[in-house]
């Protein structure tokens, strides 16, 4: 048997009682195979030959793909509207549910939430196809927000100075504690974990604090103390889990000025997940945004630590830990940013906070700036406790120099108590002029009484 493909002789191979030939590639187009077989009749003598042919066509060329740039949103709950044109496909999918094609190749989808990572495939009459990924542009919106814990929501008379400053204007947004430093859950969460290790404790109704602030239309910024967890790390330590706690090399509890047993280990699978857990069940429940706060190792001598299981260096984990968060917390419709220490931008790995790195994974990073947190001599000024306007203003401007080349903004926390020097509507209305000479329009204050300096926002 002799074979041609489009004319030219071409060698086969016997399977069975088959002859079969496999091209290794085809240009598009149409084509023709061919084969002959010579017949012999008796005594040798030669009969006509059987041939037979087919032709067919290749496709192999994918459609092509446009899609048209999404409107900027402020949040991932809003609604956006996904446009652009194929050629050569039948069929258009976004992630997975079928978008009506023109006869020219253009379409248009509308969908309820702004996409995170969402797919969209083109597929052709041959089955070829052409995906990409998609994700809208969300724009973080001018925050001026105070901080408020559970307890102190749960309070009528604090609760009630909060709202009378968004009565005023003088704020937009609200920070309101989800789990705090003793790792605590402010509501009663249906995340497993927190109701197996106790920290569920039903200080406030979330549905009702988000209902009450957003008719006021105030954002509410839900704070998750993510690593400092004495309640989940007694009770890790407890039950056995002892690689969930942050230790000494010998194996006991890594203890520090924050208590024998306090630090949870960023490394754990377990640990992060509880995390992310309670940061998308936060984001479904209405929080406008999630922001992580104590994501890092104790500061001290790392060599008096063990992590077990972390395979990379700490910093590293940290920032992977915000990328694992990344995506669950936008696709359940809230933003996400991390609370930093201020020494971070010069001294990142004294408590595994690498600036640049975690800036790939969130929208905004919140840079503890308190003027009695800083050395005197920081950034040339001699003491900034006494010094708010200056230290504020020149330590914004490297965080915002570390961050450059991201999608990430810098809205720092900045400092409504006094610990040295007494602060007041002065101090902390110098701090929030630094912050605007430095480029920044928003920013969170911190009290740790809740009771706030008004006459600076004014």
């Amino acid at each position: 048997m002799t074979l041609t493909l489009d004319g030219q002789p071409v060698n086969g191979s016997v399977v069975g009682s088959t002859m079969v030939y496999r091209p290794r590639e085809l240009s598009d187009g149409e084509h023709q195979f061919a084969a002959e077989l010579p017949a012999s009749g008796p005594l040798g003598f030669l009969k006509s030959s059987r041939t037979g042919s087919r032709s067919f066509t290749v496709d192999a060329t994918p459609p092509t793909l446009d899609i048209d740039e999404i409107p900027a949103v402020t949040s991932y709950r809003d609604g956006v509207t996904v446009s652009g044109q194929t050629d050569g496909a039948n069929q258009l999918t976004i992630d997975g549910e079928d978008v009506t094609l023109s006869p020219d190749g253009t379409f248009e989808a509308d969908l309820p939430h702004v996409p995170t990572n969402t797919k969209v495939v083109a597929t052709d009459a041959a089955g070829n196809q052409t995906s990409t990924k998609i994700s809208g542009s969300v724009t973080t919106p001018q925050i001026r927000a105070v901080h408020v814990t559970a307890h102190a929501w749960a309070h009528d008379g604090l609760r009630g100075d909060v709202l009378d400053m968004a009565r005023r204007g003088l704020i937009n947004a609200v920070q309101l504690d989800i789990k705090d430093e003793d790792g605590i859950v402010g509501y009663d969460s249906e995340v497993p974990l927190a109701k197996r290790s106790g920290a569920n404790a039903g200080i406030y109704d979330p549905s009702a604090a988000l209902k009450k602030l957003h008719r006021m239309d105030i954002r509410v910024i839900g704070r998750i103390v993510a690593f400092r967890d004495p309640k989940l790390a007694e009770w890790a330590w407890r039950h056995g889990h002892h690689d969930w706690v942050i230790q000494h090399p010998g194996g006991a509890p890594y203890a520090s000025k924050y208590g024998p047993i306090a630090f949870t280990n960023f490394a754990h699978e377990k640990v992060r997940q509880y995390n992310i857990d309670l940061a998308t069940e936060a984001a479904e429940l209405g929080f406008d945004g999630i922001m992580y706060d104590y994501i890092r190792r104790p500061d001290g001598d790392l060599s008096g630590m063990a992590f077990p299981g972390l395979d990379v260096k700490p910093h590293v984990s940290v920032a992977r830990f915000l990328k694992e968060s990344r995506e669950p917390v936008r696709s359940a419709g809230a933003h996400l940013s991390a609370a930093v220490f201020g020494i971070a931008a010069t001294r990142p790995h004294e408590i595994a906070q690498d600036i640049p790195m975690m800036a790939e994974h969130v929208d905004y990073l919140s840079p503890m700036v308190y003027p009695s947190h800083w050395n005197q001599g920081e950034y040339d000024v001699a003491n900034p406790n006494s010094q708010p306007y200056p230290i504020v203003r020149r330590s914004l401007k490297d965080f915002k120099r570390q961050v450059r080349g991201t999608e990430a903004k810098i809205i720092p926390w900045l400092q409504d108590f006094s610990l040295g020097v007494s602060y007041g509507d002065a101090q902390v209305a110098a701090q929030i002029s630094g912050a605007a000479d430095a480029g920044i329009d928003s920013f969170f204050l911190w009290s740790p009484s809740v009771r706030y300096h008004s006459g600076a926002l004014g």
